[in-house]
């Protein structure tokens, strides 16, 4: 009688196509797909344990305006402190165009709109930064705002570098200071040019460290390499003073918002293990 060649078993070198454990259904015929809805998992998976730590984090992401930035300015505080004002028509960036208003008396009239919306971004996101406990490092190279960049960052706890940049400070930190360096992480420059004129090097080698960059640009400047540009006047000490300000209330409201939540979240799992 004629023997079926499936009941020779397989032949040397050959392999038999059979159902692999935990998979239900027909065996698998070769040069045939079958549809992922016929194969069967090991089981639902397990939903994640949050700790207190992972909602400390998330918690603020969960929010538009977690820190509430809006409330710190208005619309009028911006006009009041001279933001509006560029420089003249023929200093003008062909990149700033977008957020150039209007030309009066040959001097360009910045949106004080968008303004207003690109200074909520970047002081929302310079909150998250300074809410994670990150480093931030404001940046200037005006010599009659050195002071005042200075005194921002030491009442909010922070960085300042107001002098020459030596290029390569951030892309060769590990070589010039050690393996053990910790880079900055956010860098806020309150004026985007150096005393020349021309984009700060410090803009180049943030963008090329990956780096977010929160940037006052003027009409005269390059808002390209910024991460967050704020159109605005960098010029007037007023509106200096003002984003100095702001960013001290920011940082400042930010750190106070960690403290209280760690210490609620101490408060919390302390109730929680004397509980019976």
């Amino acid at each position: 009688p004629a023997v079926s060649p499936a009941a020779l078993g397989p032949f040397p070198g050959e392999t038999r196509d059979e159902p692999s454990p935990g998979i239900t259904g027909s065996p698998v015929t070769p040069g045939v797909t079958r549809p992922l809805s016929r194969l069967s998992g090991p089981g639902p998976a397990r939903p994640l344990r949050h700790t207190a730590g992972d909602k400390l984090l998330s918690e603020p992401l969960s929010h538009p305006d977690f820190f509430n930035v809006k409330e710190l300015f208005s619309l009028k505080d911006l006009f009041d402190a001279r933001v509006h004002l560029g420089h003249k028509k023929g200093c003008r960036h062909r990149f700033m165009e977008p957020y150039i208003f209007g030309c009066r008396l040959d001097q360009d009239i910045i949106d004080l709109d968008q303004t207003m919306q690109h200074l909520q971004l970047a002081l929302n996101f310079t909150a998250h930064i300074a809410y994670r406990k990150g480093i931030i490092l404001f940046v200037s190279r005006k010599r009659q705002f050195c002071h005042l960049v200075e005194s921002t960052a030491r009442d909010c706890g922070e960085y300042a570098h107001t002098r020459y940049w030596q290029g390569g400070l951030l892309t060769n930190a590990h070589i010039q200071f050690g393996s053990g360096v910790r880079l900055p992480d956010l860098l806020i420059f309150l004026s985007s040019l150096n005393n020349v004129f021309e984009p700060h090097v410090a803009i180049r080698d943030a963008a090329k460290m990956n780096i977010p960059t929160v940037g006052v640009v003027d009409t005269n400047c390059n808002p390209c390499l910024i991460t967050y540009p704020i159109p605005g006047n960098d010029d007037s000490p007023t509106a200096m003073e003002l984003y100095c300000k702001l960013f001290r209330m920011t940082i400042i409201r930010a750190k106070d918002k960690r403290r209280q939540n760690e210490a609620f979240a101490e408060l919390q799992s302390k109730a929680e293990g004397n509980k019976p």
